[in-house]
């Protein structure tokens, strides 16, 4: 089959949603969001912590957050991109609580604001402990009542369609490689043609290449991957952070539960087992210092002492506030026989945001034209060398604001590409495919957590290079030869993704944000004049 939209967004984050909504209510063409699985399974409903916006004149104001940015993503950000969210973000705040988004406030009625690792302020809005799911389920009650927007829901995105597909042969040095729509794999296996005007990747992260993740199982990198095969410039793809804690639970890995850094700016501490504290050893901000000093520390006591978790204390706090504050993880970890107001929380680093992924201006334009790219998938040069604690889900809403009104001036100049040809939906999948699949998805997993993880060596990134150039070559053949399905075109993503990894990583010959090289233990700025 093949449809057309003016407007093609895949995927059904905040990003996806927010731009979606944006669009539609101008009313200058047809919007189509297609969605991999339900709209409830984005990245953007995992989200714990909040949303960091100046709100508090009083206390806060925007040079503060701009410079608290720049030093958390050590210097690397783009400061343009940084003072457009920064000073954005207040107007952005006022769209989500339109769309009927809630944060909690306090008695006087302003924002409840909470602090986290890296900022200066009180800045952090907030919805409990569950802010995501909020933003999540607003934007979803707001795109389900909007009558100008088709939702695509189990829909998987294969490749975006460029004039590769015509025949012509398209490189990254092209000066003008063209965005006309998505190959798009229905509920029934079947692959159809999705022209668009506007095409808009929304894919979020890539946490599913690693063995555990605070993502869920879908975040493979879908975007950043079909971008990357179309030509697309990808930008700072070693900057991988970690997230220092999520609750040990070796049956929960993809996602493993978030244990929000706001708990630790409510007073939590880390600790080994024993009690011990450890953070001093690391940074004069202890268990506030920012993300990627956290997770570094851990990972270092954890191979110090042979754990395989690290323990977060708030016994200390008043348990009725904790279990106000923090209702969500206080039951979570109940059911599996943990009191957090008088249990420490085992807890441990996994894969948890992708600060790299496809470049953009500060449109949200890609390289491709008619292409732009929103939310984690996106590089737009905010998060520099890691992301300060809740920039994320407030980038994407600014970014989708700019997208949005960038292609609504545009959109009229496209017109729909009617030479693209129709899939090839030749080929079989069989059982003993299927395991070389499962088996192979496996492999990725152990190569990227054992070889490209917290810390890294050139030794330990040859060896991955090499381990994902296997796998490449074999996955290729096998899709050359199989009938497309969401497993196999996952595996190609999960592989591409690993590999820009880790070639971006090879290729920084220094520890910068959250790249930790043993080779290159010398910071930039730390090295000696001659």
């Amino acid at each position: 089959m093949v449809y057309k939209y003016d407007f093609l967004v895949i995927g059904a984050g905040v990003a996806g949603m927010s731009y979606a909504l944006k669009v539609a209510r101008e009313k200058k063409g047809r919007v189509c969001l297609i969605c991999k699985t339900s709209l409830d399974e984005a990245n953007t409903s995992f989200a714990q912590g909040g949303v960091a916006s100046v709100t508090n004149l009083e206390l806060d104001n925007f040079d503060k957050h701009i410079e608290d940015t720049m030093i958390a993503g050590d210097y690397i950000s783009d400061r343009q991109a940084v003072e457009q969210v920064v000073r954005q973000a207040p107007e952005q705040i006022r769209q989500l609580v339109e769309w009927g988004v809630n944060f909690d406030k306090n008695e006087k009625g302003d924002f409840d604001l909470h602090r986290e690792g890296g900022h200066s302020e009180f800045r952090i809005l907030h919805h409990a402990d569950d802010t995501g799911a909020e933003i999540q389920r607003g934007l979803m009650e707001a795109v389900r009542a909007c009558p100008d927007i088709d939702i695509k829901e189990n829909h998987f995105a294969v490749e975006i369609i460029t004039q590769h597909h015509l025949g012509v042969r398209v490189t990254r040095r092209s000066p003008h490689i063209h965005c006309y729509g998505a190959y798009v794999l229905n509920p029934q296996e079947k692959v159809d043609t999705y022209l668009s005007k506007i095409t808009v990747l929304c894919t979020g992260g890539c946490g599913a290449v690693y063995l555990t993740t605070s993502n869920p199982v879908i975040a493979t990198g879908d975007g950043i991957a079909m971008a990357y095969r179309a030509k697309a410039t990808v930008a700072d793809m070693e900057f991988v952070q970690f997230h220092p804690t999520v609750l040990h639970n070796p049956k929960e890995t993809h996602p493993a539960y978030l244990i929000t850094e706001a708990m630790r700016g409510y007073g939590g501490i880390l600790k080994l087992p024993n009690g011990e504290t450890f953070m001093e050893k690391y940074d004069e901000r202890l268990s506030l210092a920012p993300r990627d000093i956290v997770a570094r520390a851990i990972d270092k006591e954890m191979k110090i002492h042979g754990l395989d978790h690290v323990c977060l204390d708030v016994t200390h706090k008043a348990p009725e506030e904790t279990r106000h504050h923090f209702p969500n993880i206080y039951q979570k970890c109940l059911s599996i026989g943990i009191d957090i107001t008088s249990d420490y929380i085992p807890v441990r680093p996994a894969a948890h945001y992708m600060c790299g992924g496809i470049k953009v201006d500060l449109n949200g334009q890609s390289s491709i034209d008619r292409l732009y790219a929103l939310g984690e998938c996106s590089c737009t040069g905010l998060h520099g060398g890691n992301r300060l604690a809740s920039n994320s889900l407030i980038e994407a809403v600014v970014y989708a604001d700019a997208a949005a009104r960038d292609s609504l001036q545009s959109v009229d100049l496209y017109d729909f590409n009617d030479k693209v040809p129709e899939w090839n939906d030749e080929g079989t999948m069989t059982n003993e495919e299927k395991v070389l699949i499962t088996q192979s998805v496996k492999e990725v997993n152990q190569i990227m957590s054992n070889y490209v993880g917290i810390v890294r060596s050139d030794l330990r990134l040859h060896r991955a290079w090499d381990r994902l150039d296997m796998l490449y070559e074999e996955t290729e053949r096998l899709f050359k030869r199989v009938k497309a399905s969401r497993d196999i075109c996952e595996l190609r993503n999960m592989i591409n993704v690993g590999y820009l990894i880790t070639r971006w990583a090879l290729e920084r010959k220094e520890c910068r944000g959250l790249h930790f090289t043993t080779d290159y233990p010398l910071h930039a700025y730390d090295k000696p004049t001659e």
